[in-house]
């Protein structure tokens, strides 16, 4: 099954200007928290982790189209669906016509907010020795990948210079796939103006 992205816009044309929003402004109507706190919820469950959730958001065929929290409610159907959390006669219903699935854990009220304090960190203590080195100057994968990655399509094959080394992480291509975390060293790259962007580049940009 081929594996499409529909959200790696970054350095398409045809997509109109960015507009920053007010600061503070998360909301814009009023089923919104709700469906934030739907999703929360479900991903405590640990049903499954966040890469197989942005896979699952960025594959939508009407990504594009949808708001911000409609792509999160979709995804959530999508997941729950393959998992047989709910069903499609459920979804067409409004409510539930069918016994529960089991999860794992269940977030209770009074752990909602040490649980959003405390995040998922990705550190772990595990993983292959780094590579690289500060200073060395280093090239990004040229292909796409048949799953989901956290690298830019606009950074593939692109010359960059490591900056700073963070330790091992959870890869987020393995963990999305369900392979496990598989831990790998995480580095930052800088990546010049024009070697992303060609001499279209603003001077000075990184």
């Amino acid at each position: 099954m081929t594996y499409t992205t529909h959200a790696d816009l970054g350095g398409q044309p045809g997509h109109g200007a960015v507009v920053p929003e007010a600061e503070g402004e998360l909301f814009h109507e009023a089923w919104e928290p709700a469906a934030l706190a739907i999703v929360l919820a479900m991903g405590a469950t640990g049903s499954w982790n966040i890469d197989m959730s942005r896979a699952a958001r960025e594959t939508l065929p009407d990504y594009q189209r949808l708001s911000y929290y409609r792509i999160w409610l979709a995804a959530l159907e999508k997941l729950m669906l393959e998992r047989g959390q709910v069903f499609a006669d459920e979804l067409q219903a409004g409510h539930m016509l069918h016994p529960p699935a089991p999860v794992r854990r269940v977030l209770q009220a009074r752990d909602v907010a040490p649980a959003l304090a405390k995040g998922s960190p990705t550190l772990r203590d595990t993983g292959p020795a780094p590579r690289f080195t500060v200073g060395q100057r280093v090239r990004t994968r040229a292909q796409p990948v048949p799953h989901h990655t956290r690298l830019p399509g606009y950074v593939r094959g692109k010359v960059g210079t490591v900056e700073r080394l963070h330790g091992s992480h959870v890869f987020a291509d393995a963990h999305a796939q369900g392979l496990g975390e598989q831990p790998e060293p995480l580095y930052t790259v800088v990546f010049a103006g024009t070697e992303l962007w060609g001499d279209e580049a603003q001077p000075g940009l990184q």
